[in-house]
């Protein structure tokens, strides 16, 4: 199962690289100030969560937890909601879709919390020594 999200991970990253090109050298001339930095922070919270999502990833094969699972989906569906919006706030003028900025942040925020539990509840390995 983790190697499915390494596979999201991987897919996020490269369209995060595509959209990045894409603000730098299609955009800066066509937008103003404020849409570029909009597409800027869609751009940049895709690409940490994708980072975000190795890490996971990472965290499932060690310790597969419905909490890891959750916490993948969850920065899964807060990049869609949150870099999304911002995608088509920007590119198609889609003002419905500024509500749903904050509500993706919100999601990724439960992503993050939720891969702390999983790691936090991680059951201590017996092959540690107690400290001293």
């Amino acid at each position: 199962m983790y190697s499915r999200w390494i596979v999201v991970a991987a897919v996020l990253g490269l369209t995060g690289v595509a959209a990045g090109a894409l603000g730098a050298h299609g955009l800066r001339t066509r937008l103003d100030p404020d849409a570029l930095r909009a597409f800027e922070t869609a751009v940049r919270y895709q690409m940490y969560h994708a980072l975000a999502l190795l890490a996971v990833a990472w965290v499932m094969k060690e310790n597969p937890s419905i909490r890891a699972s959750a916490s993948a989906v969850c920065m899964l569906l807060g990049v869609v909601l949150f870099s999304g919006s911002l995608y088509g706030l920007v590119l198609q003028g889609w003002r419905w879709l500024g509500p749903v900025t904050p509500v993706g942040g919100v999601v990724l925020m439960a992503g993050w919390f939720l891969l702390a539990l999983a790691v936090r509840s991680r059951a201590p390995s017996s092959a540690t020594a107690p400290d001293s």
